[in-house]
């Protein structure tokens, strides 16, 4: 039985934040790269049963296969319901800027334009290039990346501008909360920062406050420009070896040898199966710290990837609500006990890696129960 806590979201000691996929409505770019009429509910609704109690496609509750293009707002009004009501103070909506380009903007633009929508957000820029990585191959390069200069730095701030100064957008200390997936790569990052840090004075703000994600295993580098952390689960609770090429070069051996027996043989072999339970443990007892600056935890309610990479995913097995519900009650606690006010939930609406709090065919809307019965929201 779970122990509740009184917690509830109105008191603003801990807020769930909730990190939000657009990619569910078509686009001409995706038509070229992934075929005509793509978007992530393809690789959803494609997605194969590769062992025994492997549960997919794992579908939304009634077929809700939603199109986030759509003007009226009803799709992201009826998610910023669900959210609010079970305990989800935002979302943190990915945000795609190619040195002046942008993709998948949409469903911020149509939030911004319907401001009685009733959720806080905030923006994570995605800041690597785009590559075809979800189906293995990297070396496809669909978007390239570069970090441009001064210019580029001010015309990208006009851009978010309106996010920022719109009432709903989350701050913090008057600075609003502006998250980088991966710092590390951006060689310009304490320029640009200090650029973008003047502009948000400038209309009114104490600053702009820059929060990077800790991913792929390893807790991203200390900078001047960075005000705090988050980590991305589970990518950030299973760390990586030491000798990262060896083990990149076993893991790819392995599974070629697996993929030649299992064609030969007919047979199913699986090798991508983790223990969600491990993660949990490993969230739980991390004791990461930076110098002065905070490191706010993050926790998924499941995570299984072979929608998008098919045999070659990583499926966490042993994820239920209720295992989900305990693990973030102990969390909150320990947000609580360290002074962190956000926790952030991968994800809303990631059905490509099936990591999912939507109601679900399956689930219903246990993960979200789970949520607001761990806030102890009323």
């Amino acid at each position: 039985m779970v122990q509740k806590i009184q917690v509830k979201t109105d008191d603003k000691n801990i807020k769930i934040l909730a990190m939000y996929l657009p990619q569910f409505y078509r686009t001409t770019y995706n038509d070229e790269w992934w075929g005509e009429g793509y978007t992530d509910w393809v690789a959803a609704k494609n997605a194969k049963s590769l062992f025994r109690g492997h549960i997919q496609p794992k579908t939304p509750m009634n077929d809700n296969y939603y199109d986030l293009s759509g003007q009226d707002g009803d799709v992201i009004r009826w998610q910023a319901e669900l959210a609010k009501k079970y305990g989800i103070y935002g979302f943190c909506i990915y945000h795609y800027w190619f040195d002046g380009k942008k993709l998948l903007d949409t469903p911020v633009d149509i939030l911004l334009s319907h401001p009685e929508i009733d959720i806080h957000f905030s923006l994570c820029w995605d800041s690597k290039q785009w590559t075809k990585g979800w189906y293995g191959t990297e070396e496809t390069v669909l978007m390239p990346q570069e970090y441009g200069n001064e210019e580029v730095w001010k015309k990208h701030f006009k851009d978010m501008e309106k996010c920022f100064l719109d009432p709903r957008y989350i701050k913090r200390d008057n600075r609003p909360v502006f998250h980088i997936y991966t710092a590390s790569k951006i060689p310009c990052l304490k320029e640009m920062v200090a650029c973008w840090d003047s502009m948000a004075k400038a209309v009114g703000f104490k600053g702009i406050y820059i929060v990077a994600c800790n991913n792929y295993g390893r807790v991203e580098e200390e900078n001047p420009a960075i005000d705090a952390y988050y980590n991305f689960e589970p990518n950030h609770a299973i760390g990586e070896p030491r000798n990262k090429v060896y083990f990149k070069i076993f893991i790819w051996w392995k599974r070629k040898i697996i993929h030649v027996v299992n064609k030969a043989f007919h047979l199913s072999i699986f090798d991508g199966k983790r223990d969600i339970r491990r993660v949990y443990h490993l969230i739980l007892t991390d004791r990461e710290k930076k110098e002065g600056k905070k490191v706010f935890y993050g926790i998924c309610p499941g995570y299984d990837d072979t929608p998008r990479k098919q045999e070659k995913g990583m499926v966490y097995c042993h994820a239920s609500p209720a295992l989900f519900e305990r693990t973030l009650q102990k969390l909150i606690n320990k947000s609580i006990r360290v002074g962190n006010e956000f926790i952030y939930i991968n994800a809303w609406n990631e059905w490509g890696e099936t990591a999912v709090l939507e109601p679900s065919q399956i689930d219903g809307y246990a993960y979200l129960m789970a949520v607001k019965n761990a806030m102890g929201a009323e």
